[in-house]
């Protein structure tokens, strides 16, 4: 069930692949169901990632691999109903340690027409992603499907490695993943300068990294190899926290005219989904 407007020419996985090859990094301001993506598209992405983070706590679970698969896919249709221009969905582990699993999730979300994907590491020995990659690229081989897959390794998040030993693990994992059929590498937390242009220089993977206070801009990102920008669940932490400000307000004192500061107008938002009626 895919979108009944998606743009034929863009919504594609080589058209989603092209974007990682472009003069500056491709920015995706990580959306968490279909109203953020679909006001995302509207201030103009060329491409919906979603934060596992945000699509999970707006379903009521907890970060972290607890996510049902169906209450995960469901979002994503949503979502996918209302963009014009390629999704890329996180999904975490694939919310299996099976192979097999994870590969069904992925026909799943192909059927939604999901360009891409992102599949983490975690925690969890190189060997069980490398192992979830090699199933996906064999599934895609054998139905003559297509998707972007970008591999994230959580070796910096996560301190997985000493600091003087993290850039070494991180092209270790990224050489495995690559060889295994990623088309991406994604390595949130990764932000000195040296250390995302030593893994950029290694790696034949285009690279993503993460918002992060203190991170330079996409134009000095480029030019340390970067080619792929994902504010993660910055943006949904962003907008809760201004709601609970405007709610604690509005809840001791009673008074209306804050709630209208910075307010998208009514009207604006239902036009964000005429198309979708």
């Amino acid at each position: 069930m895919t979108s009944p407007h998606l743009d034929p020419a863009r919504n594609t996985v080589a058209h989603f692949r092209q974007l990682h090859r472009a003069a500056m990094p491709l920015v995706l301001p990580n959306a968490w169901d279909a109203a953020s993506a679909r006001l995302f598209e509207h201030a103009g992405a060329a491409a919906i990632a979603t934060t596992s983070a945000g699509l999970a706590w707006s379903l009521g679970h907890a970060d972290g691999r607890a996510l049902p698969v169906d209450e995960a896919v469901g979002a994503v249709a949503r979502i996918a109903r209302v963009l014009t221009v390629p999704l890329s969905v996180d999904i975490e582990n694939g919310y299996s340690d099976d192979p097999k699993a994870v590969v069904e999730l992925v026909q799943r979300l192909l059927d939604l027409g999901v360009m891409g994907i992102n599949i983490e590491d975690g925690r969890d020995a190189p060997a069980i992603l490398t192992a979830k990659i090699e199933a996906i690229r064999a599934f895609l081989h054998r139905t003559n499907a297509d998707l972007f897959v970008n591999a994230r390794t959580d070796v910096v998040l996560a301190g997985l490695a000493e600091p003087s030993e993290r850039v070494e693990e991180t092209i270790r994992r990224a050489t495995l993943y690559s060889a295994a059929g990623a088309d991406g590498l994604f390595v949130p937390g990764l932000r000195e300068p040296t250390e995302i242009e030593d893994v950029a220089l290694a790696t034949r993977l285009p690279l993503n990294v993460m918002a992060w206070g203190g991170l330079p801009g996409a134009a000095a990102l480029y030019k340390l190899g970067v080619r792929r920008l994902s504010a993660g669940s910055a943006i949904p932490q962003l907008v809760w926290g201004q709601a609970e400000r405007a709610a604690r307000g509005f809840l001791e004192t009673g008074h209306s005219d804050p709630l209208s500061a910075d307010a998208k107008p009514f009207a604006e938002v239902q036009q964000l989904f005429a198309a979708s009626r």
